[in-house]
């Protein structure tokens, strides 16, 4: 019941996933980035320990393909999965299990693996693909919200859910650049609409990454309380 995207910017070298699910906590579960080494997620019959493993094997130098066989030669219900991985060089592999449930399927391409399990129909995977492609001169976060979006609104998951307006209630949003600690790690577990609801946390956060965060880690004795920062950004953009 999710649908993610996977991605890499050429220009950056970030790494980072988009992902939204009919389930709760999606953020916390199904997927795995690591600066300089690759992002990925497990999910349909998600199995985080397969994340875990898969990560350590890709810091060994593994190939994403690679990683693939040896994740199937560990698992005994390895066709219950589904597996995408984008590595730090633009490599990207996804196994979609034959027993995960229809729609299910995935589409790789330079840089970015678009895949999803129990959506509308391909038209999801598809549009997320295309639209990653297609703003390549995007900051990789926004490509990412973009693609998911595209996925919602060419079907998301209506046909597992046709009952519910509600198909997707949570999501996330991770970016990791050179620091071992992600650039962005944003992540709505519950809401009614998640999808929106993670633009607008992104929106509300990412002005606070380079005159605040980061300043904070770098430079502290120069990084304003955050009361005075923020009162510096209202006065900025003004009322």
């Amino acid at each position: 019941m999710t649908y993610t995207i996977i991605g890499r910017c050429r220009r950056t070298r970030q790494l980072g996933i988009g992902i939204t699910t009919w389930s709760l906590g999606v953020g916390g579960y199904c997927p795995f980035v690591k600066s300089n080494v690759a992002a990925l997620s497990s999910q349909a019959a998600a199995d985080p320990r397969l994340g875990r493993l898969a990560m350590r094997l890709l810091e060994f130098g593994y190939s994403p393909a690679r990683v693939i066989q040896e994740l199937r030669s560990t698992d005994p219900h390895f066709e219950h999965r589904q597996i995408g991985i984008v590595d730090k060089d633009g490599n990207a592999v996804v196994h979609t299990g034959t027993s995960t449930r229809p729609w299910t399927g995935h589409l790789t391409g330079d840089g970015y693996a678009s895949m999803g399990n129990t959506s509308d129909s391909e038209k999801v995977v598809q549009a997320m693909a295309r639209v990653f492609e297609e703003t390549e001169d995007l900051d990789l976060d926004e490509r990412l919200l973009l693609s998911l979006e595209a996925g919602r609104d060419a079907g998301g998951q209506r046909a597992a859910h046709p009952e519910s307006a509600n198909q997707d209630r949570s999501a996330a949003l991770i970016v990791y650049e050179f620091e071992e600690y992600a650039l962005m790690d944003l992540r709505v577990d519950a809401h009614a609409t998640a999808i929106q609801e993670l633009r607008r946390v992104r929106d509300e956060y990412k002005p606070y990454i380079p005159l605040y965060y980061e300043l904070r880690v770098k430079q502290p004795d120069k990084a304003p309380a955050q009361p005075v920062w923020f009162a510096q950004q209202r006065a900025r953009v003004g009322p």
